[in-house]
């Protein structure tokens, strides 16, 4: 038996250094292989980096449409109806999401100056409201919604010849709604709204008292019930059915100056500025550019004699929308009463024929000087086709071309052109045809002898 024989201190570092590597190497080892398991992981998604951004969290349906809910009520249509342009996008199959978006698309189009602006946002609000019967054919509410956007969309400015499909339609759908609840209080409003402009006026008192008997508290009832009294000439009461419906939903401005319109039928001026001017204030607030309040100041100002503060409104609503040509229109009716004939020309050619950049600019009241150069601000129109809504400035265009008629100021043949045009459309319409002919009979007797078949 060999004698074992004791390590030196030298051989024992040795065998301990040797010992503590392999532990070190093993160590690496095992980290490298975990990270390359945390890598792949990561590559795979199945581990989130601690370096990712956090994610953001995504907004639910209900949220977009209490968005809507709260801008409607608000008073900004325009916001209303892209939150819930948003929630549909979420959640497609929600008729109530479709048929709540076309009902202030609908409502939208009373804050819109032109008849085409209005008939594109009320076509769009009947494209709305389709989804929702497609989605959810049993729906009374649906059904009523309906017949409110086809109602709106009915008259002849805005339908031309079919417009009695639309009414018709409307009243089909009206019907239905009510067939499936006869307690919708929205359907039998709505369907008292259509039967006024079907001109059965007893039948639509009916309804809307049975409406209004059934849920006082909605805005629809109330405003409808205010056309009925207007219809009737009851102003004082239709002033106070637009108040109650406004104080549901205080912002929306059509309904101020509804009532507004009531007052200065009244010929309560002052009370009827008071409330076209909250109108104004409450768009200012919200930053909405909103010209009607503005001409309805002005058309009130204009009654009354005021013609330059009525002016001064125009220009300011001209400000707003200055490619509007129903602003135009206006301010050459003003300009037309207050006998400022040459300026009228030119804003009445704005609104009824479309012009160029110093053509409006002249429009504005601007001097002659002011409208040419390069500095004049592009500012072109698009003339209003011939309705019973932009007729007036058709008639006053052709009148007032008429009477400034002189061999420097050849305005006779472009007015038998217009006055023409206006009694094509409307030869039934006595009282247009008698404003028309005096000035008809000016460009046809002599010296200037014209009349629309010998006019190129």
């Amino acid at each position: 038996m060999k004698e074992s024989i004791p390590l030196s201190g030298k051989q024992m570092a040795f065998r301990q250094r040797r010992s503590s590597n392999s532990i070190v190497l093993l160590v690496l080892l095992l980290l490298i292989v975990v990270s390359l398991y945390l890598l792949r992981s990561v590559w795979r998604e199945e581990i989130k980096s601690p370096f990712a951004s956090t994610p953001i969290p995504t907004r639910t349906t209900g949220s977009f449409a209490l968005e809507g809910e709260t801008h409607f009520t608000a008073g900004n249509l325009e916001k209303a109806i892209s939150a819930y342009q948003q929630a549909t996008q979420y959640e497609p199959n929600n008729a109530q999401l479709w048929y709540e978006l076309a009902r202030i698309q609908g409502y939208s189009s009373a804050a819109l100056s032109t008849d085409d602006l209005r008939r594109v946002r009320l076509q769009d609000a009947l494209k709305s409201i389709d989804m929702a019967v497609k989605i959810d054919p049993d729906s009374s509410t649906v059904h009523a919604v309906r017949a409110f956007i086809l109602d709106w969309n009915a008259p002849v400015e805005l339908a031309g010849d079919k417009s009695q499909q639309f009414l018709s339609d409307a009243e089909q759908s009206a019907v239905h709604a009510i067939q499936l609840d006869p307690n919708n209080a929205l359907a039998q409003a709505y369907y008292a709204e259509i039967l006024l402009d079907q001109q059965k006026w007893n039948q639509a008192d009916q309804y809307i008292t049975a409406a209004l008997l059934q849920d006082p508290n909605l805005m629809d009832v109330h405003r409808i019930r205010a056309i009925v009294q207007e219809t009737g000439g009851n102003y004082a009461e239709a002033i106070n059915e637009y108040k109650k419906a406004a104080a549901i939903y205080p912002k929306l401005t059509f309904l101020y100056l509804r009532i507004g319109v009531n007052y200065r039928q009244l010929r309560q001026f002052d009370e009827a500025m008071r409330w076209f001017e909250k109108a104004v204030t409450i768009n200012k607030q919200l930053g909405v550019n909103d010209p009607l309040p503005y001409l309805a100041i002005a058309k009130t100002q204009s009654q009354v004699g005021d013609f330059f503060n009525a002016a001064r409104n125009v220009k300011a609503a001209l400000k707003l929308n200055p490619n509007n040509p129903e602003v135009y229109g206006s301010l050459g009716l003003v300009y037309f009463k207050s006998r400022n004939y040459e300026t009228a020309i030119f804003a009445l050619q704005c609104a009824v024929r479309g012009c160029d950049a110093k053509t409006s600019c002249l429009a504005s009241g601007k001097a002659e000087s002011a409208c040419t150069g390069a500095d004049v601000p592009d500012v072109t129109v698009q003339g209003m086709p011939l309705s019973g809504s932009t007729v007036v400035y058709y008639y006053t265009y052709g009148s007032v071309l008429a009477g400034m008629h002189r061999q420097t100021q050849p305005y006779c043949d472009q007015a038998v052109k217009v006055l023409h045009e206006v009694r094509q459309q409307f030869a039934s319409d006595t009282t247009v045809i008698a404003i028309i002919t005096p000035s008809e009979e000016i460009c046809a007797s002599p010296p200037f002898g014209i009349t629309y078949e010998n006019t190129p």
